[in-house]
């Protein structure tokens, strides 16, 4: 065992020297920091972007770092302005960004983002407490809803959501954490959050207390689905949470790690092949990892790629159309 063990290591410890060599000769424009936006706690991007950080410092000899955001609509920002080298955005706010039709920096057109990588798919989903007799998004008309940090993506969509089925909400903003404690509380009547599965917050509290989750009903759903052409319909497995043993038929988006055009092109590429080649180490970091696949690239239609990850992604034998690329 112990000489399978030795020998595993110097595999591994030659497969890694060759790509450190190559990353040793090129690092000479590799910034001594990188820091990567990623949500409030509680949340899948903050437990994500931080596991993340560790593994790029672990391999690549770089210091990585999460930090808490608002979420999506801020990192997208952040990154464009060169103040996060690297941002967790889903795919609905940086296309607004893109176009210039963010909420935070209205007007300005984000073309200085890039992708780097898909991460997963990023569903919606309520949590309330069982006693409360709210089964549906219908039924939150009136109700005090906590819907997420500002600028993050269920606080971007769920008042739009709210919006387009008649639903007049008391909404207010917080993070995952602080929304969990006041809906236990008593402050806040639901908790409606989007975030990968399971959402560590809402296990959490299904794991202390009688919680009823859902997404969207039948009717509930067409309307969305219609008025909200980049969301895809997506259902949470039955026994995703403790007690829950019911399919939540709902809507998600896809998450994509994005970085900033100016990332030197090696730095780029060693990121994302260190994600993309090592999907069990992502896992232990979080489930929703499963996704963090290079088969999913094609889920990004308008962002170019980073010329760091087209080169990664074509060295697996993907065409990589123009339109993605610089």
């Amino acid at each position: 065992m112990l000489t399978l063990t030795r020998t595993i290591a110097l595999a591994v410890s030659v497969a890694f020297a060759g790509s450190a060599a190559y990353a040793q000769d090129d690092r000479a424009d590799w910034p001594n920091d990188l820091t990567i936006g990623t949500a409030s706690q509680g949340g899948t991007y903050f437990i994500y972007g931080n596991g993340m950080a560790s593994f790029i410092s672990e391999n690549l000899g770089i210091n990585a770092s999460g930090e808490v955001t608002g979420g999506p609509v801020q990192n997208v920002t952040l990154v464009q302005t060169g103040d996060h080298q690297i941002g967790l955005v889903t795919m609905g706010p940086a296309l607004e960004a893109w176009n210039g039709e963010s909420e935070l920096a209205p007007g300005v057109e984000h073309k200085d983002i890039r992708a780097l990588f898909p991460m997963y798919q990023t569903p919606f989903q309520v949590v309330v407490l069982a006693n409360s007799g709210i089964e549906s998004v219908s039924d939150l008309d009136g109700k005090r809803v906590g819907v997420g940090p500002a600028g993050g993506t269920p606080g971007t969509y769920w008042p739009r959501f709210m919006e387009t089925l008649g639903v007049n909400a008391n909404v207010s903003f917080a993070g995952a954490s602080d929304a969990g404690g006041q809906l236990k509380d008593g402050l806040i009547d639901a908790f409606a959050f989007a975030a990968g599965v399971p959402i560590s917050a809402f296990a959490q509290l299904a794991a202390e207390n009688d919680v009823r989750m859902f997404g969207f009903n039948e009717e509930e759903l067409a309307q969305i689905l219609e008025a909200h052409p980049e969301m895809a319909a997506f259902t949470i497995p039955s026994g995703t949470y403790q007690g829950h043993d019911y399919d939540q038929p709902t809507v998600g988006l896809w998450n994509f790690a994005i970085a900033h055009k100016d990332m030197p092109e090696s730095l780029a590429y060693e990121i994302t092949k260190l994600v993309l080649e090592n999907n069990e180490r992502m896992m232990q970091i979080h489930a929703t990892s499963a996704e963090t696949l290079t088969e999913n690239w094609d889920k990004n239609s308008f962002m170019p790629y980073h010329p760091g990850a087209v080169r990664y992604l074509e060295e697996q034998g993907i065409t990589v159309p123009d339109n993605l690329k610089d």
